[in-house]
């Protein structure tokens, strides 16, 4: 469930971060997938921390 939401949370980021940059729909998705592959791999270091420690 964290891999779901860090990707959709980096997603969004990512095109809000290319739109700021005056981007154009291009732009836009290639920062949004960029974002969301760097937080989904977040979300998955931070699930195996997780499993780890309970």
């Amino acid at each position: 469930m964290i891999v779901i939401a860090a990707l959709v949370i980096g997603a969004l980021i990512g095109w809000r971060r290319a739109g700021r940059l005056k981007g154009n729909r291009m732009d836009r998705l290639q920062y949004a997938a960029a974002h969301a592959l760097g937080f989904a791999a977040l979300g998955v270091l931070a699930t195996v921390i997780i499993d780890r420690m309970i």
